[in-house]
């Protein structure tokens, strides 16, 4: 952010924005001098926002034709179905949310830029109000001094003066200084107007200021969760997310326009008054600040002199004056009028006051300080608050063109989805090689085949009583499997029941393995027919 400058200077934006063409609600052309209070200078503003909405029109006629056209048009070839639409709609959503979060990151730059620029406005009206309100002050304070105290002093010096003429001659001189100093400070402008308008316009602008930061906040925040509903909708192929994705692309698409909408009316406006600033504040200002007043602080030109330079030496001479006469009554009359060096020391007092307050007169009336304020909001909402809503216009259009993406890319998943489960409608559920069938089965092993030794025990529970069943030899592996799996203790699983026996596709057996295989089955079914005889 630039400093204050000697000399200011409108950035290169200030003067393309302002070249800008200022049309009424008529097309007919207006002048693009700022002037806020002209309504036809308002209308032209006003008209740069029906431009946008114009644009949102379009664009929403353009998608509702292309969701149109994906909806009516079908596609021949499977193969196209199945593998071109999922990549090109993946690719789609890919770089919608490429193009949505670059557009939330410009917004976050361009809104803490705004955000800068106003609020170092606000400060520089801050100070400038503190500098009017100290000089007012000043001012009636000093009046205070001459007008009441000092006449307090000077009247019951009168008193004790009464039979010294020449006292009484000197007291009416230095109450004529008193009054030639109160006139002096009356020629001073009051900014007592100024300074109440400048808080106005310091707290108007920092209540618009939060409120519009806060809502580009809100409307990052909405972007985000848009890209995000539009990723689990495509990840999780679910049409309630794709659905509420495009009620929010939607919704998220008039956001976008309105935000340019009013982005553009802003930054032209700013742009208008930065273009000539000095000329807006001397229209503002005339009738209620004498023009050469303005000047002076609107420009600093050191060879300039100030308009106050004549008043505030009348009140350096009146004072130094009125504090060499004061000095004279206290060396020659206090040794004559002891009771007259208290009010003597009184008015001393308050001529150094007086003296005081005059330096501190001086510098506040300076141009300098005034003008550096000045300055500073200059760069404060000419350069960082316009660049500022540049990028907040950037990230309108970036936002538009995302959710405009999305919008594209939604019948497409929406269409693929629905093929998607057609196509698994149409596959036959008794197909071993179907995966539905393979997961109904796998939740559903056929276990009525299974017996348990519980069954064949007696009533009294001995031991002895058990017998097993006689062994059904079946060249089905899946049985001898599962009966061999049972008598070491474990549970019959469909997990281990072989691939042959899930439908899965038969494993390929060497005649080694299938020797192997059959010789241990042979093995066990003889030592267990053995222990328990049929």
């Amino acid at each position: 952010m630039p400093a204050a400058r000697v000399e200011y200077v409108a950035p290169w934006w200030v003067s393309w924005l302002h070249s800008v063409p200022h049309l009424g609600l008529r097309l007919q052309p207006v002048d693009s001098t700022f002037n806020p209070r002209d309504e036809s200078y308002r209308e032209s503003l006003l008209l740069l926002g029906l431009v946008a909405a114009i644009c949102l029109g379009l664009n929403l006629i353009f998608l509702a034709a292309y969701v149109v056209c994906v909806c009516c048009c079908r596609q021949d070839e499977a193969v196209q179905t199945k593998r071109r639409n999922p990549c090109c709609v993946t690719w789609t959503a890919v770089v919608a949310g490429l193009i949505c979060c670059a557009a939330v990151g410009v917004g976050f730059y361009g809104n803490s830029e705004t955000n800068d620029g106003v609020y170092q406005l606000i400060y520089s009206l801050d100070n400038a109000n503190h500098t009017f309100s100290g000089i007012d002050a000043l001012v009636s304070g000093t009046t205070q001094k001459m007008e009441v105290d000092l006449e307090q002093h000077l009247a019951r010096l009168s008193e004790i003066f009464a039979a010294r003429g020449d006292y009484i001659q000197t007291l009416k001189f230095v109450q004529q200084m008193a009054g030639n100093i109160m006139v002096q400070l009356s020629g001073l402008p009051v900014w007592r107007e100024v300074t109440t308008e400048l808080t106005e316009l310091a707290d108007q602008t920092g209540y618009v200021e939060y409120y519009r930061w806060l809502s580009y906040l809100l409307l990052f925040i909405l972007d985000l969760v848009i890209c995000l509903i539009a990723c689990l909708g495509l990840a999780r192929r679910s049409r309630c997310l794709l659905a509420s994705m495009l009620c929010c692309g939607v919704l998220g698409l008039f956001l976008s326009w309105t935000s340019l909408a009013a982005d553009s009316a802003a930054a032209v406006g700013t742009s208008d008054f930065c273009s000539a600033p000095d000329t807006f504040i001397l229209n503002v200002t005339e009738g209620q600040i004498r023009t050469e007043v303005t000047r002076y602080y609107l420009y600093c030109s050191q060879s300039g002199s100030s308009p106050f330079q004549q008043a505030l030496t009348a009140f350096q001479r009146s004072l130094t004056t009125m504090q060499i006469q004061v000095a004279g009554l206290l060396q020659f009359a206090v040794p004559l009028f002891p009771t007259a060096e208290k009010d003597l020391l009184g008015i001393q007092l308050l001529l150094n006051s007086s003296e005081s307050s005059l330096h501190q007169l001086t510098a506040m009336l300076d141009c300098r300080g005034l003008h550096k304020d000045y300055l500073d909001a200059l760069a404060g909402i000419c350069y960082d608050g316009i660049e500022g809503l540049l990028y907040l216009g950037l990230f309108s259009l970036l936002a538009a063109l995302a959710f405009s993406t999305m919008i594209c890319a939604g019948p497409r998943a929406w269409k693929h989805l629905t093929t998607r489960n057609r196509d698994y409608d149409d596959i036959d559920s008794d197909d071993p090689f179907n995966p539905q069938a393979r997961r109904i089965a796998a939740h559903n092993p056929p276990r009525g085949q299974l017996r348990s030794f519980c069954s064949y025990s007696s009533g009294l529970g001995s031991q002895t009583s058990l017998q097993p069943p006689a062994q059904t030899i079946s060249n089905a592996p899946v049985s001898e499997y599962m009966n061999q799996a049972m008598l070491f203790g474990g549970n019959p699983r469909y997990e281990n029941v072989p691939l042959i026996g899930r439908g899965s596709p038969p494993p390929t057996y060497s005649p080694s393995m299938r020797a192997t295989y059959l010789s241990v089955a042979d093995e066990h079914l003889r030592h267990y027919g053995n222990e328990f005889p049929a």
